[in-house]
């Protein structure tokens, strides 16, 4: 079984034509292809699937994706990996987005 994650875009560029994006998916950050949603830009949500966008998605939909997440303990190992032990905001709870986030 395979699984589409959202994540936030934290800012996007271009390498070889092909366009690229920083994502938070609930503390970890990754980069994710972002051809597929050329409408998709800093600050929206992108459902995910094996690196690539596939689909916007809004905040509220996004916090209950986090949350499901959360409560079967897919994103613990994952987030454990990534935290920088410098109090970042990749050091959040699995899948906890910020205040900020939620109102984005």
């Amino acid at each position: 079984m395979c699984l589409a994650i959202p994540g936030k875009i934290l800012d996007t560029a271009e390498r070889n034509r092909v366009r690229y994006g920083r994502v938070n998916f609930g503390g970890v950050v990754r980069e994710v292809c972002l051809d597929f949603v050329p409408e998709a830009a800093a600050g929206d949500y992108v459902i995910v699937h094996v690196g690539f966008a596939i689909s916007r998605v809004d905040a509220e939909e996004a916090q209950r994706t986090y949350e499901l997440l959360k409560s079967m303990g897919v994103l613990e190992a994952e987030l454990q990996s990534d935290v920088p032990g410098d109090g970042s905001p990749e050091a959040r709870q699995p899948g906890e987005l910020s205040a900020k986030d939620r109102t984005q």
